[in-house]
């Protein structure tokens, strides 16, 4: 057995995706969708612990998808990607 197999453990994998910024309003993390405290006690949660909250993740997805998407959306219907210019 190599050394690599004997490290193995049988729990989920951090769901860290290392787009590590905490949405102000939402209070979880944009990339992996964890709080401050389910990050900072994820080393100490038990592989029970760690699979029910990967299950309950996707489900927050929705409190941190951007509401407007200006630029991205002028591109989709061939407008220019510049911003229009000051009239003031």
């Amino acid at each position: 057995m190599s050394r690599k197999q004997n490290w193995r453990r049988d729990e989920p994998d951090s769901p860290c995706v290392n787009i590590c910024l905490i949405h102000p309003q939402a209070e979880i993390c944009v990339g992996c969708f964890r709080t401050g405290d389910e990050i900072a006690n994820w080393a100490s949660m038990g592989a029970d612990q760690r699979r029910a909250l990967m299950q309950e993740l996707p489900n927050r997805a929705d409190q941190v998808a951007p509401k407007r998407r200006g630029r991205a959306k002028r591109i989709a219907q061939g407008q220019s990607a510049q911003r229009p210019p000051d009239l003031s």
